[in-house]
């Protein structure tokens, strides 16, 4: 239930949109549009500045928690895929253009690395398409090709960079079959989904070095 309220209650712990939103790790339009709907609760400061108490924030994680079924096979790629990611990216090769960015530009691509991370695993459990994961693929893609653009990145050395990511996710799904109980059937369904949600990611970069590169 969306609760608007002019003034701050006493003792409660305020985040912004973009805070609740790393709090959660969703992308702040995707929080913006559950708190304009209701999803959950959120003050309106007298200025229009949405803001979200902590326990409301962890009080929706742990409802969303609850309410979502336990799917072995997407757990069992999303802890295989975040592993995976973290040794190559500390002990493997990645692109030049990974190891040419500076520390805050590292830090922002891992914070929409988790993020993408944590929206392929929704996207791989549902059981139809949602426009609401694909939108938010596209807001990814969309801050991804941002941040591109003010650090000068070539729309070629970005693109390597989330071809890097994508082809560690694949290769995790197409080595599920080896190593758990995962059905072939169900493992292309998994690459299948992978592409369809990066392809929209991608997309969407790119849209954005076209109109503002």
């Amino acid at each position: 239930m969306n609760t608007q309220l002019s003034t701050p209650s006493s003792g409660a712990t305020w985040l912004t949109l973009k805070q609740a939103a790393a709090r959660l790790n969703v992308h702040p339009t995707t929080l913006r549009r559950w708190a304009d709907n209701g999803t959950i609760a959120v003050m309106l400061t007298p200025g229009g500045h949405r803001r979200f108490t902590v326990e409301a924030i962890d009080a929706f994680t742990q409802s969303r928690q609850q309410l979502q079924p336990r799917v072995a096979p997407e757990k069992t790629w999303s802890e295989k895929a975040l592993t995976r990611t973290r040794t190559e990216i500390t002990q493997g090769q990645p692109p030049q253009s990974l190891q040419e960015m500076d520390s805050a530009v590292r830090d922002t691509h891992r914070r929409l690395g988790r993020q993408l991370m944590g929206l392929t695993m929704q996207f791989l459990s549902a059981e139809y398409d949602s426009d609401d994961l694909l939108a938010e693929a596209r807001n990814i893609g969309q801050e991804y090709g941002r941040i591109g653009i003010q650090t000068n990145m070539s729309l070629t050395d970005i693109t390597e960079a989330m071809m890097y990511f994508r082809d560690t996710l694949l290769e995790v799904a197409l080595e599920l079959p080896e190593n758990t109980r995962v059905k072939p059937d169900s493992n292309v369904r998994f690459v299948r989904r992978i592409n369809q949600l990066l392809n929209t990611v991608q997309l969407a970069m790119a849209g954005e070095y076209e109109t503002h590169g």
